[in-house]
């Protein structure tokens, strides 16, 4: 049967409108909120949380709040233990080393990385990096070594974890955020102050390369797709995501995002790249190729939401995040201050598809 100029451009039409409701309805029924895990307030009374970390084989989710790190279980979101110490300030992030057992703790405050053991959970061990702002924390499995990136003090601490001992300090020249690591002796690190990426060498400890990361401006998260070798930043003013060549240093693509960037996550089996915001949005992108993002849905949580965590096996989210006082008045330090989290309101936020 011959169909008409007309029918065509109304089938045309309708199968458009079919797709775009297909669209819909897989954003709408893509990652949504499955569970609020409320916690307790920590010792001291303070309200402070920052990164969350995934152990997808352990099946624990750490999560860092004022002086300590709360350990969920990602199964069923139950509270495992928490890790405390009378030494602990300001937590900010934790790393892994799996082959010595142990685990590390970055603590802003305290200037340090505390050691613990992976099976019982207790504190066994401090580094002191002596750096103000002792901040995020990775683990290079190429050099073997854990380091520190200390925002106030513009470098980043070398660490031996087999003897627990300060390797080096390097000098990164602005206020570095957190990095990412290629696994091969890389370690990538983002720069706040100078709007770009620092290549470190993990075996001469030495600054490789650095790379502008426009139209992004203040570079704070940063995740790595170590396959194809793409870097994945995203910074506040302007607020943009863009990914990067990890040898050539170029920006590929950028998309604009909401605003209070913290953290993003790459999932290697689905080439899924998660954004998560201070405005309460998860941006969702998907690796179509080495040289194509595209966007896939935003997802709406909750205010102050900035730092993420994923769990690779089960391809859950979990955001924290706390309910807020009006930001004080302005300073000479913090002319633009932010709202600020207010005590017993903290939680973790699940969100899965």
């Amino acid at each position: 049967m011959k169909t008409s100029s007309f029918a065509r451009l109304a089938i045309g039409v309708s199968t458009l409108l079919l797709a775009a409701y297909a669209l819909t309805v897989s954003a709408a029924g893509g990652y949504h909120l499955v569970k609020k895990v409320p916690l307790a307030v920590a010792p001291g009374g303070g309200e402070y949380f920052d990164y969350l970390l995934v152990d997808p084989d352990a099946r624990r989710v750490y999560v860092s709040h004022g002086t300590e790190v709360v350990i969920l279980n990602a199964d069923d979101y139950s509270l495992v233990t928490t890790i405390s110490d009378p030494r602990f300030k300001r937590i900010h992030g934790v790393a892994l080393v799996k082959p010595l057992n142990k685990g590390f703790i970055s603590d802003g405050e305290a200037q340090s990385a505390f050691v613990f053991d992976l099976k019982t959970l207790k504190v066994t061990g401090e580094v002191k990096t002596n750096q103000p702002d002792t901040d995020s924390i990775i683990y290079d499995p190429a050099s073997k070594y854990i380091f520190t990136f200390n925002g106030s003090s513009h470098n980043s601490t070398v660490i031996d974890p087999a003897k627990e001992t300060v390797v080096k300090n390097i000098d990164l020249i602005g206020a570095v955020e957190f990095p990412a690591v290629d696994g091969k002796g890389m370690i990538y690190d983002n720069n706040e102050d100078k709007n770009d990426v620092v290549a470190i060498d993990t075996k001469t400890l030495e600054i490789k390369n650095r790379w502008p990361v426009a139209p992004e401006g203040q570079a704070v998260a940063l995740a790595m797709d170590v396959k194809n070798r793409r870097l994945f930043s995203a910074g506040r003013k302007p607020q943009f995501m863009v990914m990067m060549d990890a040898d050539k240093g170029n920006v590929i693509q950028s998309f604009p995002i909401t605003a209070g960037v913290d953290a993003i996550q790459f999932e290697p089996s689905t080439g899924m790249v998660f954004v998560s915001t201070r405005e309460g949005m998860i941006h969702i992108f998907h690796e179509d190729s080495p040289s194509k993002l595209s966007e896939v849905e935003t997802v709406k949580t909750e205010y102050g939401g900035k730092t993420m965590g994923l769990d690779t096996k089960t391809h859950t989210l979990f955001v924290s995040t706390s309910d807020f006082d009006p930001p004080g008045p302005p300073t000479e330090k913090q002319p633009n201050p932010l709202a600020r989290a207010k005590p017993g309101n903290f939680r973790v936020l699940v969100y899965g598809r």
